[in-house]
């Protein structure tokens, strides 16, 4: 028999509030995001205003070194209640524990079902745009943006098989790419920020110049189009001469030219018709958002006692009051329900936006403390002595989920001795050690790996990757064949086979 009836039915759950899947949010927005969305909850709510303390420089930022400074001092995690029998929850709830499968902002009873009533006094974070500003605000989110060069290179940078330290070293020569692709930075003074030869940062910076579009990252016009040359197979000496004496073709003086070059007039012409078909502003193709100047949210110095000062930026730090003597006057004035409810919404909303602006700067500030304990010997000696490291042993370290390191670490920057890094930069790959000791870093390896291969000689053995494996076994690191390749093949060193024959043939 088919029919209908009624069962009721009890169980467990954990069911993430509005508030707080707003709180995650606000906790991985930028600086600048976060400006932005702050501005416009000061316009919609009238009981939030700025605290006349940020032209002293007192409160928030302040409140927030004092208590990650202190052992175990206000550890408290921020908590949300929704009426009088809802469950508080926590800003570091694992979102895999809160969403199963999926992540916030995915399942449709996360977001405001069509035809549901909004809850006064919150925004719909599922569909926010940059800035916090959801569909229909003001602007449409646009459904794609175009990529921009630091991001293009970038990508090109991390799948280019670098080390952990000469993906530094690139990174850092990015940064410093203009929006035309040219590098405006000298090397000499990167390579002592970051505590390394010259040469070195000169054979990262020959990787770049590999790089799509061909030319990006020169120094100078002339090497922007010597690598597009070299790249058509069109380089040559009196191509090269050409280059050099760029100034006589701007001042059209092409008897000098052609005395420079060693070439007639009709090999000139065609040598700058060929010039007129090279790009010379690589970058120029790219669109996207404007490059902005990066403002870090924490700074590191070194303490005159020792060690390193960890400190909040207080400019990136929005810091807001509730009004409470303006929320009494209208209190008492409201009258009809529907006053009553504003008022009630506005209040929660803005108690709630201060206790989270309080909660993500104490979160960030704890993260970034424990990044600077762990990666201590890179600010002291460079980016040679970048230490494995991991969401987790963050996370572990500071008795928060993984999921809040990710957040915290998202557009997040650091200014230090060495030069401002986003908080991502110092998480690095390890290879575990076969006897169950301290992990080995993975640059470490590589240059283990290399050491051996250069050692070789026509006499003695020349090491095949299986063989390397034994020896590192050996020596307590745990490593596969494949990995050991991949290694080797990103040092651009051939194979057992092909060295041999190099060998005997030298």
């Amino acid at each position: 028999m088919i029919g209908q009836r009624l069962e009721v039915r009890q169980g467990q759950g954990l069911v993430i509030t509005p508030q707080l899947q707003q709180a995650i949010k606000l906790l991985q927005l930028s600086n600048l995001e976060l400006e932005s969305f702050v501005e416009a909850e000061l316009e919609r709510n009238p009981l939030l205003q700025r605290d006349e303390a940020d032209a002293t420089g007192d409160s928030a930022p302040e409140a927030a070194n004092d208590a990650a400074s202190s052992d175990g001092g206000d550890e408290a995690e921020l908590r949300f209640v929704e009426g009088s029998d809802a469950h508080a929850q926590s800003i570091d709830a694992a979102s895999d524990d809160l969403y199963g499968d999926a992540a916030p902002g995915e399942r449709v009873s996360d977001r405001q079902e069509d035809g549901a009533a909004a809850q006064p006094g919150l925004n719909d974070w599922s569909r926010a745009g940059p800035g916090g500003m959801a569909d229909g605000e003001e602007r449409e989110r646009p459904d794609h943006r175009d990529l921009t060069l630091w991001e293009h290179l970038q990508a090109q940078a991390s799948a280019a098989g670098l080390s952990p330290a000469d993906h530094g070293i690139a990174l850092t020569l990015i940064d410093a790419t203009d929006e035309g692709g040219y590098l405006r930075a000298d090397l000499g003074e990167i390579a002592e920020r970051l505590g390394v030869d010259s040469g070195r940062v000169e054979q990262v910076l020959s990787v770049c110049h590999g790089f799509e579009p061909t030319g990006v990252m020169a120094r100078s016009i002339a090497e922007c189009l010597t690598l597009q040359l070299v790249e058509r197979n069109r380089f040559d000496p009196a191509m090269g001469a050409l280059l050099e004496n760029l100034e006589l073709l701007a001042r059209r003086d092409l008897t000098a030219l052609r005395k420079a070059c060693g070439v007639d007039g009709e090999d000139l012409a065609e040598m700058i018709a060929e010039l007129k078909g090279l790009t010379p502003r690589p970058g120029a193709g790219f669109g996207g958002e404007p490059a902005q100047t990066v403002v870090p949210d924490v700074h590191v110095r070194p303490d005159p006692a020792g060690g390193w000062r960890v400190e909040l930026n207080a400019d990136t730090l929005p810091r807001l009051l509730m009004d409470k003597r303006y929320h009494a006057l209208i209190a008492a004035g409201a009258r009809s329900d529907t006053e009553k409810t504003f008022v009630a919404d506005c209040a929660a909303q803005a108690s709630w936006l201060v206790k989270s602006l309080d909660q993500r700067a104490k979160t960030i500030l704890k993260v970034s403390s424990e990044i600077v304990r762990q990666q201590d010997a890179f600010l002291a000696f460079g980016v040679e002595f970048l230490r494995p490291l991991t969401l987790k042993t963050v996370a572990e370290a500071i008795e928060m989920h993984e999921s809040t390191v990710s957040r915290v670490t998202s557009n997040k920057y650091v200014s230090t001795p060495r030069g401002v890094f986003e908080l991502k930069f110092f998480f690095t790959a390890a290879i575990q050690s076969s006897d169950g000791g301290a992990a080995h870093s993975a640059e470490a390896v590589r240059r283990r790996i290399k050491t051996m291969i250069d050692a070789e000689d026509a006499d003695g053995e020349v090491l095949s990757d299986d063989r390397i494996v034994e020896i590192l076994n050996e020596a307590g690191i745990d490593i596969a064949r494949r990995t050991v390749a991949k290694y080797r093949e990103a040092l651009k060193i051939p194979s057992s086979v092909q060295r041999r024959r190099l060998l005997k043939t030298a």
